[in-house]
């Protein structure tokens, strides 16, 4: 980090603050007073201050070492999860004396999400294996243990033990076919929660009408609450606990959806009509007085507030670029004091000036000069809070401020083994697509040729594609690629999210259309500026991104001169078929909005369809245990290429899903990927005689 590591940004060195093991030195800047203390179960990483030599492939393999940190409510306590040995644990740590206990699920599952529900209790769910590239499959249960490590139970799922009593209104302990989630916590109440539970009726909780009950946090006894008027809904509790609002989106993705409010937990649901609520309407979260209700609003665009007694919304905060707007809560949960934006760099607006979260993050933005500070919880009475500083050079730090002494005593590093100053910068950029569009963009340039012109580039596609979308910070394989040698290009094409929801529809039906358009735009903008060297640029993706990759080089033979697709969709009309996503109501039904049903049209806009148009030397990245693309798109785009006497090369690994997940089969993907681009656009390919 900039403050520790002793490294300007620039490349240059200046002293490192001293710390003993206890840490009893300090490092003073501004007003806050910098603390490194090495007796919270994190050893700081030895300052390196040169130009180091090349980063091991395998730093960007492993998974970050410290992922979330939290503190009790109290302030006592802290909840930490943590990789080890490709497993992610929960790790309670005292304050007061720093005794650790540590909570491991069993074999192939992780610690996925944890809250704190009551000043000595956290509540945990846990995931299985299945890639990287989406989420680890949840199992829908819902765990608690007290800080200490006793009463450690599973509260609500398969694995509840006893037997379900239909005698009263309270149900006994028992298994649940069903996914849990946490919906408020009780402030008031140590012993209970409310949760939302989805039945297990449909592969999809978007199928399903949610039920809310308020649970005993030790022996997970319930209490029925509520019920959804309306399928995948989702509850919203005001701050004492009281269900009152339930959400639904109209297609998984679009924000103008259908939202019902009911004054108290004895009052019938009513529809809230959106004519005046500012368009379209997604509650977030209630007032400190429980009074008014923060809202997305005007095609997600702004901030409201909306009144349930007089039905009005008040704008309280709108974007001028059309870029989504997130609250940041104050540090008792109960009220907002800011909004953030992730369009370009990430940016803070204020709309509670006099709150004193505005003014702590007022001092650490200054003390952490082109870092990006994020809040991520405090104690309810806001003197002890957990933030994280991160860059795009720098995959963040975990601090722990202290209100009384005004410390900032280093918790973490995310990556200990990044260096910043061996890292490359990301720079935000607009450019306009061919009917005028605006879009977000980054380049990466690589490490050491910030100036440089008509470099390798590789245009990298995000995956998903809706609703997902590149942000400002560290990635892993944007810094792989920089590192050694290649700028790197990533657009926020039309479908993409952080825009407002016309942006995101925009993309519907536009898979090899507008969507991919956009994408050669952005391309054709960074040879233009002479960033890119025309005859040395590859594009790769992820998933969707896979997709663009091949149908890039199929669409623009003459612009890619390689193509990397990794777990990629190669035949739209099959896929809809083969992939866990169609095999729900909702599921199917979206990717009916999304791509349309006409098997015809589907396969026009497939890369199998158009193999032999793609002269680019083709990388296919394939899982054996992918759900969501079956392991056939890649073969059946394989025997295609082959046909068309364009023999692709060819990555397998039999038990890895959606996106690869264990150190070692990254590491050696990633060793293939940079061989694969030094022999196509590297120092090493063998360019036609025309561009060299």
């Amino acid at each position: 980090m900039r403050h520790f590591c002793a490294t300007w940004r620039q490349g240059g060195c200046r002293p490192a603050p001293t710390h003993d093991l206890v840490g009893h030195k300090f490092h003073y800047q501004g007003n806050l007073m910098f603390r490194c203390n090495l007796m919270l179960c994190m050893l700081l990483a030895a300052v390196v201050c040169a130009h180091a030599a090349e980063v091991p492939i395998a730093d960007f393999a492993r998974h970050a070492k410290f992922d979330q940190v939290k503190i009790s409510p109290n302030g006592d306590y802290l909840a930490v999860t943590s990789i080890v040995d490709d497993k992610t644990m929960l790790g309670l740590v005292h304050l007061a004396d720093m005794k650790t206990v540590n909570i491991s699920p069993r074999s192939r599952e992780d610690v996925r999400d944890f809250w704190w529900v009551a000043p000595d209790r956290v509540m945990y769910t846990v995931s299985v294996h299945f890639g990287s590239i989406v989420n680890p499959q949840g199992t829908g249960e819902l765990f608690t243990v007290k800080a200490d490590g006793t009463e450690a139970n599973v509260i609500f799922g398969l694995r509840v033990s006893g037997s379900t009593s239909t005698a009263s209104h309270i149900d006994q302990p028992g298994p649940d076919r069903a996914t849990g989630e946490l919906v408020s916590s009780l402030p008031e109440d140590p012993l209970h929660a409310v949760i939302e539970s989805y039945p297990w009726i449909s592969n999809s909780a978007a199928d399903v009408a949610p039920l809310a009950f308020k649970i005993d946090l030790r022996d997970g006894r319930k209490v029925q609450v509520a019920s959804s008027p309306i399928r995948g809904g989702q509850f919203l509790a005001d701050h004492e606990g009281i269900v009152r609002l339930v959400y639904a989106s109209a297609d998984d993705l679009n924000l103008i959806g259908k939202v019902y409010y009911r004054a108290n937990a004895d009052a019938a649901w009513k529809f809230v009509d959106n004519a005046k609520t500012g368009g379209s309407f997604a509650p977030i979260m209630f007032d400190r007085k429980n009074e008014t209700v923060y809202t997305q609003c005007h095609e997600t665009t702004a901030i409201c507030r909306w009144n349930p007694a007089t039905g009005e919304a008040k704008t309280i905060w709108s974007s001028h670029d059309r870029s989504m707007g997130y609250l940041v809560r104050t540090f008792d949960g109960e009220d907002a004091f800011a909004i953030r934006t992730l369009a370009g760099r990430p940016a803070t607006a204020l709309i509670d000036k006099s709150a004193p979260e505005a003014a702590l993050l007022i001092e650490l933005v200054r003390q952490f000069p082109g870092v990006d500070v994020r809040f991520i919880n405090a104690s309810r009475d806001g003197k002890k809070v957990v933030f994280l500083a991160v860059a795009d050079d720098d995959p963040g730090v975990l601090y722990l401020y202290d209100a009384n002494s005004k410390k900032v005593t280093k918790l973490a590093e995310r990556r200990p083994w990044i260096k910043p100053q061996q890292m490359a910068q990301t720079e935000p950029l607009t450019i306009k697509a061919r009917d005028g569009l605006e879009l977000n963009a980054f380049v990466t340039r690589p490490v050491g040729k910030s100036a440089a012109n008509s470099l390798p580039l590789v245009v990298m596609v995000h995956g998903g594609p809706y609703g997902v979308y590149d942000a400002w910070g560290f990635d892993q394989e944007v810094q792989l690629l920089a590192v050694h040698g290649y700028a790197v290009l990533q657009v926020n094409f039309r479908g993409s999210g952080g825009r407002d929801s016309k942006f995101l529809m925009a993309g519907y039906h536009e898979w090899g259309g507008k969507m991919q358009d956009d994408v050669t735009d952005a391309t054709r903008w960074a040879i233009e500026q002479h960033i890119a060297d025309p005859a040395r640029v590859c594009i790769y993706g992820a998933s969707y991104g896979g997709y663009a990759a091949l149908e890039g080089a199929a669409k623009e033979p003459n612009l890619y001169r390689c193509a990397i697709g990794y777990v990629g969709i190669y035949d739209l009309a099959k896929w809809e078929r083969s992939s866990d996503v169609g095999k729900s109501t909702a599921g199917g039904g979206y990717l009916g909005n999304v791509l349309g049903k006409d098997e015809a049209d589907l396969l026009s806009r497939s890369p199998i369809a158009r193999a032999a148009q793609i002269k680019s030397k083709v990388m296919l990245i394939v899982g054996g245990a992918d759900e969501r693309v079956p392991k056939t798109q890649g073969e059946a785009m394989r025997t295609a290429l082959a046909k068309s006497g364009n023999e692709p090369e060819w990555v397998y690994e039999r038990t890895e899903g959606h996106g690869f997940y264990e150190e070692g089969n990254v590491a050696e993907l990633y060793r293939k990927m940079l061989a694969f681009l030094d022999r196509n656009i590297g120092a090493a390919a063998s360019l036609p005689a025309a561009a060299k």
